[in-house]
């Protein structure tokens, strides 16, 4: 069995109901609907021929959770109703309140937006001080790559790329099932360069060493080095990864998204995601240019962040 198919059989055994926050559009509706047939989840389908939250009796209550969570961004009752009405917020709050184990958003707005919603309603998990992303990258031979981060922190800090890391390293867990080999990317190899570039990267990896030592991981390391056991070999001899890395940690957004659409346009490969991660409870976004298939699998994910399923 494929990866894609294992993955919708691996949420659907939770039933859990995700909401899709932009039911309007045809992609989503068309989403929705193999959703539903295939249970995968249940969905929670916010406008279109869905639920209307300006018509749903949880809209005081959210109102209220809003207000609570940033009062300086509410300026009366009739605007915090104004606001919780706002499809993102509301489904975000579906999340926050229990009533939802997931969301889903972006197929027709930026990913700030969804990020913004994720954490007013949501928040960032425990000891955690930042949101960022993962694309799962499917290649014709079904191999997964973790690319992180791809779509939310433009020139993370090292300390910020290693949290990064640590995020993308425990969601592979839930989500792909295997051991986490993260490699920190960079044009050099172990010294091969030098700069502050080279640097950042450096000390990102020293970092996340410290945070999780039991978690294989290398860096400063090239592509090549991280992906082909040969290469790995001549250029990083010794090295934990052995060429065998499945998380691979852009230094910043530039690269990280240039990368994932290379290998998605040019190796045929499928990106699920953007997945945010850092999150206390998901919220996914999605490329804007998402398919209904895209859209089904990004669920999938979403639903086994919740559920922190392995197997």
């Amino acid at each position: 069995m494929s990866f894609r198919s294992r993955l919708l059989e691996r949420a659907a055994s939770g039933c859990p109901r995700v909401v899709l926050c932009e039911g309007g559009d045809p992609r989503v509706q068309a989403a929705a609907e193999q959703l539903r047939s295939k249970r995968v989840v249940d969905p929670i389908v916010l406008g279109g021929r869905g639920l209307d939250p300006t018509q749903d009796p949880r809209l005081g209550r959210i109102a209220q959770f809003l207000r609570e969570r940033r009062p300086e961004r509410v300026r009366d009752g009739v605007h915090a109703l104004d606001i919780a009405a706002d499809p993102l917020l509301f489904g975000a709050a579906l999340v926050a309140m229990g009533e939802a184990e997931g969301c889903v958003a972006g197929a027709a707005c930026p990913t700030g937006d969804v990020v913004r919603a994720a954490l007013w309603a949501i928040g960032t998990g425990p000891g955690v001080s930042l949101v960022s992303s993962s694309f799962y990258m499917v290649l014709p031979d079904d191999t997964v790559l973790s690319f992180t981060d791809c779509a939310v922190v433009p020139e993370p800090t090292p300390g910020q790329l290693a949290e990064i890391a640590l995020a993308a390293a425990r969601d592979r867990t839930k989500l792909v099932g295997d051991s986490p080999r993260v490699a920190f990317l960079s044009y050099s190899t172990k010294g091969s360069a030098g700069g502050p570039h080279v640097a950042r990267v450096q000390e990102a990896a020293g970092h996340f060493h410290q945070l999780a030592p039991n978690i294989a991981s290398d860096g400063e390391v090239q592509a090549d080095a991280a992906l082909n056991p040969e290469v790995g070999e001549r250029k990083a001899p010794g090295s934990p990864l052995a060429g065998r890395a499945n998380v691979l940690v852009f230094p910043d957004l530039d690269a990280g998204n240039i990368a994932y659409k290379l290998v998605q346009r040019l190796a045929g490969a499928v990106a699920i995601g953007p997945i945010l991660q850092g999150l206390a409870r998901p919220m996914a976004d999605l490329s804007r240019g998402a398919t209904p298939d895209d859209i089904v699998e990004v669920a999938a994910m979403v639903a086994l962040q919740s559920s922190g399923a392995s197997s």
